[in-house]
């Protein structure tokens, strides 16, 4: 599936039923861009989720954090309307042993202005929410 946003190539990742909250409507899963990290609706994602290291080496392997790191990542370009879900997301990140503000340095570092958003200023602002 190509991204809507620019027509790169997505990722299509299942969201475990805990975080189908955060994504729009009644989709199982979303699709990640690996060139500009926005997230889109994916109505049938494979059973297990992807590696998603091999997008970045920001995301880390381990699902449990890769996963709500990629919805966060995703949700940055509306702070304020997204506000409670992206802190939310911050705290899941941060409990599976992750940083979620370096994570989002090292993408911001990775993608620069091929990002959906800019993550160098969105970092700065998700400071205030922790």
């Amino acid at each position: 599936m190509a991204c809507p946003a620019c027509g790169g190539d997505t990722i299509s990742i299942p969201v475990p039923s805990e975080l189908r909250e955060y994504l729009p409507g009644e989709t199982t899963g979303t699709a990640l861009c690996r060139a500009c990290l926005s997230i889109h609706p994916a109505s049938d994602p494979p059973a297990e989720p992807p590696d998603l290291s091999a997008v970045d080496d920001a995301f880390p392997e381990n699902p449990a954090a890769a996963v709500p790191l990629a919805l966060l990542v995703g949700l940055l370009d509306s702070l304020a309307l997204n506000r409670q879900e992206i802190t939310a997301l911050l705290e899941r990140v941060e409990r599976e042993g992750v940083d979620p503000l370096l994570a989002v340095d090292r993408l911001a570092d990775s993608y620069g202005d091929s990002a959906h958003v800019d993550l160098a200023a969105r970092r700065r602002q998700l400071e205030q929410l922790l």
